[in-house]
């Protein structure tokens, strides 16, 4: 008897858990197959910490086909669903294509960054949504500083060492913490060269975290300021150019770094099912089936799930729902096949939230309880150790390390800037040509 084809596409927070928890629940009576672009799942929160030396880049992610047994690894970016004909449309990582057939489809895309019409932003800023954006803002930043300690124009020198962070959301928050405290690091090893590096938040909302309880985002606001740490609410880009960003205020900031950390979108691919969308995400009922195509479930940020909770609502686009989904997810498919338990539908309880703000500052409120400070920190680091589905000896190690050790600080010169362009759909084009980065 020939075993039900399963196939996930996307290995994200809600990929990877669903291609997990089927795994266990199947027990090998049914062929999984896992596509996605890379062989490992990354694990977001921590992205920032690599991106400032804290986490070295493989510490932030996890084998598929070494945690993920029973399930095949199949290296592709999905682009295109034949609903009719039960099949993925893929291209391998050196371009060829492929499909592959399915008798169950979970759809785990995720998102990609959200773009605004904004003049000069697509080409002069960059994202945060992967290890290649971290690495190459980790070179970017490392670069601007030692260029500046060796400049000879003070407004040169000062626009090097002025980053600008636009979005004051959990990405943003984290990216200008850490940061700040790598910049200030690596200022010091060069005296009186590079001056003082400066960082400036920007975010439209009236606060900083404004998904977060309004004292928590006090928190955070506090220690970001008293770290210097230009926090600026209300305000937002203009326009982007080489030289600097004009903001919404008028003022023009001289400056060579800009990172977009505004938000994000559901993925393109989504688009293409030709199914009904609720902002972008694909809508499905409380057990994460698509209506109308019962062999077709969808979860975590390209999903618009029903939040039971508060009826006539949707389920936020966060990594503690997609982690969830993903295994409600798997729980439903393998009942579909008749391999598991009965289907359930997708109900949460909130437990709370946390933000590192760098060294041992954080913000967080487990199970509505809100902390700052040591506890804060401690509670958060604490959380990202049992959220890790992999290396968890390794990341204590670093962070010990970092404690007792001066953080090392190096351009490796992995990542060019045209390879981490902010628009998704640009990384499908060859990259223009621009002049070397140094050079300005």
């Amino acid at each position: 008897m020939s075993r039900p084809r399963v196939v996930i596409v996307g290995a994200g927070f809600a990929g990877y858990r669903a291609a997990r928890t089927l795994a266990r629940v199947t027990r090998g009576r049914a062929l999984i197959t896992l596509l996605n672009p890379t062989d490992y799942f990354l694990y977001l929160p921590l992205l920032p910490q690599v991106a400032a030396g804290l986490l070295e880049p493989r510490r932030v992610t996890v084998s598929l086909p070494g945690t993920l047994r029973g399930v095949r690894l199949l290296l592709g970016e999905a682009h295109g669903v034949d609903l009719d004909r039960c099949t993925v449309h893929y291209t391998d990582p050196e371009g060829g294509s492929g499909t592959v057939g399915y008798e169950r489809l979970v759809l785990a895309v995720g998102s990609v960054n959200k773009l605004l019409p904004i003049p000069g932003v697509a080409r002069h800023a960059h994202g945060f949504r992967g290890l290649p954006e971290a690495l190459y803002l980790r070179d970017h930043v490392t670069r601007q500083v030692e260029l500046a300690a060796t400049a000879d124009d003070p407004a040169v020198r000062a626009a090097r060492c002025t980053f600008v962070v636009v979005g004051a959301g959990y990405t943003g928050t984290e990216v200008a913490a850490q940061m700040q405290l790598l910049t200030g690091s690596l200022a010091r090893r060069h005296q009186a060269g590079a001056g003082r590096p400066r960082w400036i938040l920007l975010d439209t909302a009236p606060r900083v975290l404004p998904e977060l309880d309004e004292r928590l985002s006090r928190t955070a606001d506090r220690v970001l300021r008293a770290r210097g740490i230009d926090v600026r609410t209300g305000t937002s880009v203009k326009e982007a150019t080489r030289d600097g960003v004009l903001l919404t205020d008028g003022e023009f900031v001289e400056s060579r770094t800009l990172v977009w950390c505004v938000g994000v979108r559901p993925d393109p691919l989504v688009e293409a099912v030709g199914q009904p969308l609720e902002r972008g995400r694909l809508i499905v009922d409380p057990y994460l089936q698509v209506p109308g195509n019962a062999d077709v479930f969808a979860c975590g940020d390209a999903a618009a799930v029903p939040d039971l909770q508060h009826p006539g609502e949707f389920t936020p686009m966060t990594g503690q729902h997609a982690w969830r989904q993903g295994r409600v997810a798997g729980e439903n498919v393998a009942a579909s096949l008749g391999l598991g338990r009965r289907r359930r539908a997708y109900r949460h309880r909130d437990l709370g939230f946390a933000v590192d703000l760098g060294g041992v500052r954080a913000a967080a409120n487990p199970l509505g309880i809100p902390l700052s400070g040591l506890p804060a920190g401690a509670v958060t680091r604490g959380y990202h150790l049992a959220a890790l589905p992999g290396n968890r000896v390794r990341v204590a190690a670093d962070w010990l390390l970092d404690a007792l050790l001066p953080r090392q600080a190096v351009q490796l010169g992995l990542v060019r800037s045209g390879a981490v362009p902010l628009d998704a759909e640009a990384a499908q084009q060859p990259a223009p040509q621009q002049p070397p980065e140094g050079d300005s």
